[in-house]
Order: structure tokens, then C-alpha cells, then sequence
């Protein structure tokens, strides 16, 4: 019989990021489907064909998974379109970055919602301030395509962003609305060309 030789140290480290990759994976998954609240470690686990126990080693248990990919959605969130994008690259962007990771979006919707809560009162506080200050930075950025023309001035640049919010999370949030009002599948190419297409009429500025 042939002697078995013990993986090698850079081989084990492989296998266990992978691991930890199917952990986050699943979770996001599971935490998209159900919420925090309703997610369940076991849940987690099933989804990722690992053993339970696996999650509390690599993680902590459910709230070390929520806190990672909270600082995972953040790197992605920062970098989804270029500070230069114009309004109608902006809107294409946050739509694929939306629609492309439907379970992401689903854990953004939880998290607005409350469901998402932080172990450190003290970190929640920094993390809700970090969140108005980029926001308001939206809305000024707002302001200011409105001022070059190219966003309606017809609207607050304030309600100008809740719109494109609301209409690129619409598939997700509301799909059935958006199935019985526009007829086709809230996740289909069709529907996100449409969509990008009808924002950019009804924000877009007076030569749009």
C-alpha cells in the first residue's frame, strides 16, 4: 500500500480559506433569506457542507460571520463606481452591484431594517455615523450634478438620491411589486436596462 504523505503546510492553509469562503458564503445566503434574527449557525452550516462547529472556530459564532461581512460589503460598497462616474455610470454601477449580488443586497435591506446589530454599542454608534456622513456626502454630490445640469434641479437633490436608492433596490425589496407593475421577471437584463434607462429620464438634467 502506498504510504500517505501529510499535507503540506501552504496546502492546509488553501483548505482552510476555502473553507472560510463557504462559510461567508452561506451565510450571506442564509442571512439574505431570513435575517440575522432568523438565520441559524446550523443553517449556515448545512448551506456550506461544513460541520457547525467549524463557524464558531474560523469566526466566533453568528455574529463574528455578521461582523466580517459587514467590513467585506463596506471594501466592495467603496469602490462600486469611480468618484469620476458620471450620474448615468453611477446608476449603471450601484444596479450591477445590486443585482449581481442579490443575497448582499438582501443582508444591505436587512441591516436598514435593524436586524443587523453590533456586539459594541460603541462601534454601532461610529459605524450609523460613518453611514449619515456618507450619505450626506451623496447628497451633496447630488447637489453639485444638479448644479452642472446633469441632474434635474426640478427635485431636493435629498429626494433626487432616495429615488435612484429606491428604484435600484426595488427588484430586491419589492419583487412582486415590480413583477405585477412592469410585467417581466424584477431580475432579468430587461428589466435593469430599463430601469437604468427610466432613472436616467426622470433624474437626468435638461439634455438628458
Amino acid at each position: 500500500m502506498p504510504t500517505r504523505r501529510a499535507p503540506r503546510p501552504e496546502d492546509r492553509g488553501k483548505a482552510a480559506e476555502q473553507t472560510r469562503e463557504r462559510i461567508l458564503d452561506a451565510a450571506v445566503a442564509e442571512f439574505g433569506a431570513k435575517g440575522y434574527a432568523g438565520a441559524r449557525t446550523a443553517g449556515i452550516a448545512a448551506r456550506a457542507g461544513v460541520n457547525q462547529q467549524l463557524i464558531s472556530y474560523y469566526f466566533g459564532g453568528k455574529q463574528g460571520l455578521l461582523e466580517e461581512l459587514r467590513r467585506r460589503w463596506q471594501r466592495v460598497e467603496s469602490s462600486i463606481a469611480a468618484p469620476d462616474a458620471s450620474f448615468e455610470e453611477s446608476i449603471a454601477a450601484y444596479l450591477d452591484a445590486t443585482l449581481d449580488r442579490p443575497d448582499w443586497a438582501r443582508l444591505v435591506i436587512w441591516q436598514a431594517l435593524g436586524d443587523c446589530p453590533f456586539t459594541d454599542a460603541e462601534e454601532g454608534e461610529r459605524y450609523a455615523e460613518a453611514q449619515r456622513s456618507k450619505l450626506a456626502g451623496a447628497v451633496e454630490k447630488m447637489r453639485l450634478r444638479q448644479r452642472s445640469g446633469e441632474v434635474t434641479d426640478a427635485i431636493e437633490p435629498e429626494f433626487a438620491l432616495l429615488v435612484a436608492y429606491a428604484l435600484v433596490f426595488a427588484p430586491i425589496a419589492m419583487p412582486q411589486f415590480v413583477r405585477d407593475i412592469l410585467g417581466d421577471d424584477p431580475m432579468a437584463p430587461e428589466t435593469r436596462q430599463r430601469l437604468h434607462r427610466q432613472l436616467i429620464r426622470l433624474l437626468g438634467g435638461a439634455g438628458e
